[in-house]
């Protein structure tokens, strides 16, 4: 037994096919909102009880989220963020947070704070996914934006994530105070440019980052060449070794980055060293202090929540174990996934 997994950025509006945003642009809000239902109950039954949602279409992760917390849904707690601000035509713009000027980051951060937003989401650069828009290392938003951004968010109480690939848009994030990094690849036009000031500061400030490894981190090396994976890799091995606080997630919707991969996920951070004992901690205790939760989820204590599993075998000798969740309690209500269901049917079948 041990606390329930966090998954400390996903995207429950993606489907994680293919061509993940013309499915989301083509869905009318009925039907996005029943399959973000079903993707959602996807990941309880991998044994995440809670998720941040940094990113969707129409305040859906919100109704989501409220469903939920109502009981009228079986699902993870969901944090979300509404619609993310971006840049005119810019990285994830059909989702509806195009905004340009300070006056207009200002009513973009209100209307999503109005609207039930437990964080704001900042894309501070380009991203992959997005056709015609920036490269995934050009800044979106200048200093002075970021700032407005994140001071707005404060008048409301609400943290800020920040997209940030490229090493420009990290540093102007790290200035204007973000609390949340995600991705943070260091990456330039035509390389990579890393900066020891940068992690300095990172680590004075406590931010945390998470790198939002997919679950198909060993098809991406493949697509994205291995020697220039192995040094994005290493830097994330790197971040941690300097005291960077990381905390894990799947960017789970986007192309490849399925809602029941979370182990392999976990599985890339045991592939460039971490010990599993640090992995679970990345995934429970600090992936709550992370999201702002700490006091209430993310360990097994008198007086937290009840978000909890229970899997055949221990995960400190061997992450598969993981994969075998047989008990699910989230937020006090229990749960049995689907496979532990049919595994339980077969046994009694065959006599097993």
């Amino acid at each position: 037994m041990l606390p329930g997994l966090i998954d400390c950025h996903v995207h429950l509006a993606f489907d994680a096919g293919p061509d993940a945003i013309a499915t989301v642009q083509a869905a009318d809000e009925a039907s996005l909102l029943l399959g973000m239902a079903g993707r959602a109950r996807q990941l309880l039954d991998t044994g995440v009880t809670t998720v941040r949602d940094l990113g969707d279409r129409d305040g859906l992760a919100v109704r989501l989220r409220d469903a939920v917390a109502d009981g009228l849904l079986h699902g993870p707690r969901i944090l979300a963020a509404n619609a993310p601000l971006t840049a005119p035509s810019g990285h994830c713009w059909f989702l509806g947070g195009e905004v340009e000027g300070e006056e207009a980051i200002r009513d973009m951060v209100r209307n999503n704070a109005r609207g039930g937003a437990d964080v704001i989401k900042v894309m501070a650069t380009g991203g992959g996914i997005t056709p015609g828009g920036p490269a995934i290392w050009e800044s979106q938003f200048s200093l002075q934006n970021l700032r407005t951004a994140v001071e707005e968010a404060r008048r409301y109480g609400l943290p800020v994530a920040a997209h940030a690939h490229g090493t420009a848009g990290i540093a102007d994030a790290v200035t204007a105070g973000v609390d949340t990094i995600e991705h943070c690849t260091w990456m330039s036009d035509g390389g990579f440019d890393v900066r020891e000031e940068l992690i300095d500061e990172i680590v004075a400030k406590g931010i945390h980052v998470c790198p939002a490894a997919s679950p198909d981190w060993q098809g991406f090396a493949k697509r994205f060449g291995q020697d220039r994976a192995k040094e994005l890799f290493a830097r994330v091995r790197w971040m941690d070794q300097r005291g960077v606080r990381l905390v894990a997630g799947t960017d789970a919707g986007v192309p490849r980055a399925v809602f029941d991969g979370f182990v392999a996920s976990l599985e890339f951070f045991q592939h460039v060293g971490f010990p599993r004992d640090r992995i679970i901690e990345m995934a429970t205790v600090d992936a709550a202090r992370a999201l702002g939760i700490a006091d209430d989820t993310g360990r097994l204590a008198r007086g937290y929540r009840a978000d909890l599993i229970v899997v055949d075998g221990d995960p400190l000798n061997d992450l598969d174990a993981l994969r075998n969740v047989h008990f699910v309690i989230a937020d006090g209500r229990p749960s049995v996934p689907e496979r532990a269901v049919v595994r339980a049917v077969g046994a009694k079948v065959t006599g097993v």
